[in-house]
């Protein structure tokens, strides 16, 4: 399942469009660009053969490294830790004693066994040294499968979980209730299927939530625990049973997106190029969608999936109805159960992960344990598209931004410009697993004004978010985005 939002943050107006069929979060400020010609072909690399480690969540840092992990009752993994360090923990399923790693070099939330509970914080770091750290029993309820989703007000809320039907806040303030009881998730509970499991959540315009879980979704008033609008969507029930007795239902080819601050928002059904469940979705910086890894048929879990979809899928949410979609060279590597995929600040992006058996079985199933880790060019890094790309000349990399604040983008472009093609984008990176990326935003911020400086040069003007309802503070990538082409991006931080 996907969503796609767009919020117009200017003065003029504000609306919020969602597409259903992985999800993701896509905030513009500006009129969307005239259509640009589209090619569909694209090229795939293979960056490691073999990481250790099962990709199986990832999050982008704003020090260009990314969180790679797993979890640790697999038992030991292909990497082992440095300096002889092994983690002890007589509770554990798989291997008491383990001296291998399961993260590669945030806060996160939760888990399985004696981590349920658990908060970690991972603080990024240029020297190698840094690491995770534990905060014992940080939640009030066991959080297994469970949403985080940044707030405003920089708090976290975290919400679900297996068979927890409630949410909570991270940092807690003080004297405020453990949790807090969401009957949504109660009404869109199936027995014994679990299949509002990580309910996909994004911040509204407006500072309420979106969530969807099953076949249903609200706009939840989380400060006074009410939702203030429901939706439903018709999706069809029994592929998870079906697989446990060896059928496996065929995939949705099917894409839904609603417009959720219309006073009536209703959906609108697409066509997909190609049925897939289980698949990644992820915002580009010039606004397109990129559809990745999956299966075509039966539902999630290790033996569960059949027919392994290899081609992208790159989805113009803009574009006419009925030539949105457009399918991608394949992969050679099936991704299925586990798989992800992120945005890198050079365009590319980043998969890995698929099925992770316990102690990284490689043999005898039909998707063995994965560690390769590739890489996706979309076409707009095709070399003959290499004139239209923008290089950014200022601000610098980590430059600090205020809500609201007015400032100048400097680039330069090698080939013809068109400026009247050009736009200025901020996106958020999100932490990525079982096929949600978790505070995904995509923000156009300038580009209604571009004046040529000279010697290939040219200032795109451009207006920080108004308020941290449209960008919660912290670290976003931001980029030129020329033609359809993105420059590589920079860092930058608002607060």
């Amino acid at each position: 399942m996907q969503t796609k939002m767009t919020s117009l943050s200017s003065p003029r107006s504000s609306s919020l469009r969602l597409i259903l069929c992985c999800f993701f979060l896509f905030l513009a400020a500006q009129p969307p660009q005239p259509p640009r010609a589209f090619a569909a072909a694209a090229r795939w690399q293979l960056l490691q053969s073999n990481i250790g480690i099962v990709a199986m969540h990832m999050q982008l840092l704003h020090n260009d490294r990314v969180v790679i992990f797993d979890r640790t009752d697999f038992g030991k993994s292909n990497l082992s830790l440095p300096d002889g360090q092994c983690r002890h923990d007589p509770t554990e399923t798989a291997v008491v004693d383990d001296c291998t790693a399961h993260s590669v070099d945030l806060v996160q939330t939760g888990g399985y066994s004696d981590g349920e509970r658990q908060v970690r914080i991972f603080v990024p770091c240029s020297d190698g040294s840094c690491d995770w750290r534990e905060i014992a029993n940080g939640l009030g309820a066991r959080r297994w499968y469970a949403t985080n989703q940044i707030l405003p007000d920089g708090r976290q809320i975290v919400i679900g979980g297996r068979r927890q039907f409630n949410y909570e806040f991270y940092p807690k303030s003080a004297g405020a209730p453990n949790v807090y009881s969401l009957p949504f998730l109660v009404e869109t509970n199936d027995r014994g299927i679990e299949n509002n499991l990580y309910p996909f959540v994004h911040l509204n315009v407006d500072g309420n939530l979106f969530i969807f879980a099953n076949n249903r979704a609200i706009l939840f008033d989380y400060v006074n625990n009410k939702p203030k609008c429901w939706s439903a969507a018709e999706l069809p029930k029994g592929a998870f049973t079906q697989a446990m007795g060896g059928k496996f239902l065929g995939a949705l080819n099917t894409c839904g997106r609603i417009r959720i601050t219309d006073p009536n928002p209703q959906w609108a059904m697409e066509t997909m190029p190609q049925a897939r469940t289980m698949g990644d979705m992820v915002m580009l910086p010039n606004g397109d969608v990129l559809i990745i890894n999956g299966v075509a048929a039966g539902t999630a879990g290790w033996e569960y999936g059949r027919n392994p979809v290899l081609k992208p899928v790159i989805y113009r949410p803009d574009a006419p109805a009925g030539s949105r979609f457009a399918l991608q060279d394949p992969s050679g590597i099936p991704r299925a159960y586990h798989s992800t995929a992120v945005l890198l600040r050079d365009g590319r992006v980043l998969v890995g992960g698929s099925n992770p058996h316990i102690y990284y079985n490689f043999t005898g199933v039909i998707f063995p344990t994965e560690l390769r880790l590739e890489a996706f060019r979309p076409p707009y890094l095709d070399p003959e598209r290499s004139g239209s790309r923008p290089q950014i000349i200022f601000p610098s990399s980590q430059a600090k931004i205020r809500y609201s604040q007015s400032f100048v983008v400097r680039f330069t472009v090698s080939g013809n410009v068109s400026t009247d093609a050009v736009s200025v984008t901020m996106v958020a990176p999100p932490f990525t697993t079982h096929s949600f990326s978790m505070n995904q935003r995509l923000l156009v911020i300038g580009g209604g004004k571009v004046t040529n400086v000279g010697n290939s040069a040219f200032t795109a003007d451009a207006v920080a978010p108004g308020s941290r309802n449209l960008a919660p503070a912290g670290y976003y990538m931001l980029f030129v985005v020329h033609q359809g082409v993105p420059s590589e991006g920079i860092w930058v931080q608002i607060q």
